[in-house]
């Protein structure tokens, strides 16, 4: 919408759509309803506090099933009288259950709950899904690296270190170094378990246990929690969830955002140094002055996303960890842009995507690059004079290369100099060249297949 204050709902819109229906006010609205109809079902079904014949618990699901718009515009014109979120869909439950000739078990909703039992299991479902988009998102990052990393696995490439020409590495072996570390994050993300609690106002279940002694009201929440909702259960709280599991994800996702930021900055450098070219899209400007220019905004974008990502989810990691004595409120604001955060790492991992899928090898850049810098032949020569006793091997070495630039030549000549290398191995020397010294990169990608996808 022109109109939407954030960009995440105006510019990017499209890029969020499957987020809004997890993490919007409707989203949330939909989830706090499942989990009311849930624990309704668990009291009537599971502890049977009261007996009601001929109860078809297909009708109350049937109220979670058909929940739409129109179900959550209700449910916040009945906030606008209660102003309290929580206390309106109970109502609306209510109200529910009347029209279903069912106003005999209505007092049963939200039986023995505090607000932050509905809300802190239906963030924690939220988050289940929202923590499935990201790795999802990262699986398709994780794919395009490897791909990528195979088509170039033998292509070699003058690396930098602190900017300045160093020790060649390959195109692919760069491409296979990130996919291996976002993957890492990827799979702490999908294997963490989602917290959530249901023990009353404290914590204690105070009230459950005043009313119903008999019931071992832990082991039941347990229950609850585990098998209808899916969830891992926790036990000590007070009356919040202390939200370990929302900032155990979020860590990995900051992990995540921070390897896909510099990721984004090498890809940048690489376009610029001109290792990549980038695909043309016809009717599209570069610059709106300079007309020759192709900007690697993908890039860009993902950079400036993962950024503001990061900020949020570190202050949602740290805040949503504090709650003064037994509650305040002040998590409750924050909460609320949980979809904010997922929006703008969603945003982030899809741009990052976009410039990688414009990238065309630039063949003819990358080998000049080698060609010009001789010099980094000095590491493997000053080793192998270390081996075969050859004094001052590294200062010699310096004094040859350090800050200017040599020619084969040169380089064939200082070998032809040596004293006590080998004949043979003054041979190997005088062959290699920066496209043949790359170690075993080629080989490190191979091994990263074999062990993530043998």
């Amino acid at each position: 919408m022109i109109n939407a204050l954030t960009a995440l709902d105006g510019r990017y819109a499209k890029l969020t759509t499957r987020l809004a229906d997890v993490f919007s006010e409707y989203g949330l609205i939909k989830h706090r309803v499942f989990v009311e109809i849930e624990w309704l079902k668990f009291i009537l079904t599971d502890l049977k506090l009261e007996t009601f014949e001929d109860l078809d618990t297909r009708a109350l699901d049937n109220i979670v099933r058909t929940f739409d718009l129109e179900d959550a515009q209700q449910v916040k014109e009945i906030e606008k009288q209660t102003n309290h979120d929580v206390k309106a869909v109970e109502y609306f439950i209510k109200n529910k259950l009347d029209l279903l000739g069912l106003s005999h078990i209505k007092e049963w909703v939200h039986f023995a709950c505090t607000s932050d039992d509905i809300n802190n299991t239906s963030y924690a479902l939220m988050l289940q899904k929202g923590k499935e988009i990201a790795v999802d998102l990262l699986g398709q990052l994780i794919n395009d690296l490897e791909h990528k990393a195979l088509q170039y696995k033998s292509i070699p490439m003058m690396s930098r270190t602190h900017g300045q020409p160093a020790t060649p590495t390959t195109v692919g072996k760069e491409f296979i170094n990130f996919s291996w570390r976002i993957l890492q994050e990827a799979d702490i993300i999908e294997q963490a378990k989602v917290q959530a609690k249901i023990n009353g106002a404290t914590g204690n279940y105070n009230a459950h246990y005043f009313v119903y002694p008999e019931i071992d009201w832990i082991k039941a929440s347990q229950r609850f929690i585990a098998n209808h909702l899916n969830l891992e259960p926790i036990l000590f709280t007070t009356q919040v969830n202390p939200n370990h599991s929302i900032a155990f994800v979020l860590h990995a996702m900051i992990r995540s955002a921070s390897i896909i930021i510099d990721m984004d900055r090498d890809m940048w450098g690489y376009i610029s140094l001109g290792y990549f070219k980038q695909q043309v899209k016809k009717g599209e400007t570069g610059s709106s002055t300079m007309p020759h220019k192709v900007n690697p905004i993908d890039f860009e974008n993902s950079e400036g996303n993962m950024g503001l990502a990061i900020s949020m989810m570190e202050h949602l990691c740290v805040k949503l960890q504090k709650s003064r004595f037994q509650r305040d409120l002040s998590d409750s604001t924050v909460l609320r842009s949980l979809g904010s955060v997922f929006g703008y790492f969603a945003i982030g991992v899809k741009n990052a995507l976009k410039g990688l899928s414009k990238l065309d090898l630039n063949n003819k850049a990358i080998q000049k690059d080698l060609d010009n810098n001789q010099e980094l032949l000095a590491e493997p020569f000053q080793t192998a004079m270390r081996v075969f006793g050859e004094e001052n091997p590294y200062e010699r070495l310096k004094e040859l290369t350090r800050g200017q630039k040599i020619t084969k030549k040169d380089l064939v000549k200082f070998v032809d100099n040596l004293e006590k290398v080998p004949q043979d191995f003054k041979e190997k020397m005088r062959l290699l060249t920066p496209q043949t010294y790359v170690g075993l990169a080629q080989d490190l990608v191979d091994l990263y297949f074999k062990k993530n996808k043998g």
